[in-house]
């Protein structure tokens, strides 16, 4: 392999991951997870108020605690760096930074409607702004319902911008059994959507 191939497999499986205000702190976490076994360089910008839900919803009162205790010891993982939410001086908000995908999930409405019409007013959305100006992998994975005509309107705008829109519909036909069963169903098709691959589900029909 040569030094520049290396360069770009490196900048490949760098990934940036936004976590929103909205409920489903678990399925970050478990996106988080699949990354970091799958060797990535991760970013992680939780906003403010996705960091009193996860307080809410688990044992855990700041989400790098979170995700590393779901890590098992001695494994050859990734790596992961908090990212503050107001910290434009963080790698993601230029350009310059060549991340390979970016995720939001799980994604608020309101996060989502700043996507959608470049609100940048903090680091999650002036990084998705990035994913999509420069033609990177971005998947939007909203957590709400019912929807109303603006969020509808603004999913459409963002698939039009060239971003995968992932609604967290977990599935059934594989037989969960338990409330991570159904978190890691979107985890891994996120993860998959942004080019990372995972065992954690098995393709339909194998």
């Amino acid at each position: 392999m040569t030094a520049q191939e290396t360069s770009d497999s490196r900048k490949n499986r760098r990934a940036v991951l936004g976590i929103s205000g909205a409920s489903g702190s678990v399925y970050a976490l478990r996106l988080a997870k699949i990354l970091l076994e799958a060797g990535a360089e991760l970013y992680c910008i939780p906003t403010d108020a996705a960091k009193k839900i996860l307080a809410q919803e688990t044992p855990f009162a700041d989400f790098e605690s979170a995700i590393t205790s779901q890590l098992g010891k001695g494994a050859a993982l990734g790596t992961l760096r908090m990212c503050g939410i107001g910290d434009f001086g963080e790698p993601p908000a230029s350009g310059s930074f060549r991340f390979g995908a970016m995720a939001v999930l799980p994604c608020s409405m309101n996060t989502l409607g700043k996507i959608a019409n470049s609100a940048a007013d903090n680091l999650l959305v002036r990084a998705a702004e990035v994913a999509l100006k420069e033609r990177r992998r971005l998947v939007v994975c909203p957590r709400e319902t019912p929807l109303a005509l603006s969020h509808i309107e603004n999913m459409r705008s963002l698939f039009l911008a060239g971003a995968v829109v992932m609604p967290a519909c977990p599935a059934f036909y594989g037989k969960p059994e338990s409330v991570l069963d159904l978190a890691d169903f979107i985890a891994a098709r996120a993860a998959a959507a942004m080019g990372f691959e995972s065992e954690t589900v098995k393709e339909w029909g194998l």
